[in-house]
């Protein structure tokens, strides 16, 4: 029974091998032009009408990866009602990712991070600027490029101490307090936010 087994994996397995070696490549990787066979079957059906357009039409190739590794990491970190970044380049910056602090260098591996209420640090040179952001999505590119956007984002030196300890304060009161449990996963929501200001405050 085991050698059969491993008989039928070792064919899945070929079989696989010869199935991806005819497949197409990414969307990204493809010209933007349309499917010769879809516009040929679309004038059968429709000769008066021009063929759609699919998203790969749309799409702009890779960005290539750079031979050398760059000394300098371009980042643009927008909001919905700003643009605080754009094409900065810097030595580093560090994201909340939802998996932990990450450091993001010149040269790092594509990636795409959710991130979580926490510090950013944008550090260039000798100097620091954090932010708070309270969540949001980096993408990572392979051509040293980042684009962090933040669904809200305050300076970290404008944030008044006392008012996040009151604000953690009166939603604590209104977890403890909370009946619905719409009232319950706002209040909480809320106790996540403010404690984790008033830890970045605090560390």
């Amino acid at each position: 029974m085991l050698k059969q087994a491993s008989r039928l994996l070792s064919r899945s397995v070929a079989a696989a091998s010869a199935k991806s070696a005819t497949t197409r490549a990414f969307s990204t990787e493809l010209p933007s032009t349309l499917d010769s066979t879809f516009v040929e079957a679309w004038k059968k059906v429709a000769p008066n009408m021009e063929p759609p357009q699919t998203p790969s039409a749309f799409m702009k190739p890779r960005p290539s990866t750079p031979s050398s590794i760059p000394t300098k990491l371009t980042v643009n970190f927008v909001l919905p009602y700003t643009s605080e970044l754009t094409g900065k380049e810097v030595d580093m910056v560090i994201i909340p990712a939802s998996t932990g602090q990450m450091g993001v260098l010149p040269g790092h591996v594509p990636t795409i991070a959710e991130l979580k209420p926490g510090i950013m640090s944008v550090h260039e040179g000798t100097d620091v600027k954090k932010y708070f952001l309270s969540s949001g999505f980096a993408f990572l590119h392979a051509n040293s490029v980042a684009d962090i956007i933040a669904v809200e984002a305050v300076p970290l030196d404008h944030i008044d101490p006392s008012q996040v300890q009151k604000g953690l304060a009166e939603f604590q009161q209104k977890l403890a307090s909370a009946t619905t449990d719409l009232e319950k996963a706002e209040a909480q929501i809320g106790v996540e936010v403010h404690s984790a200001i008033n830890a970045a405050l605090s560390g």
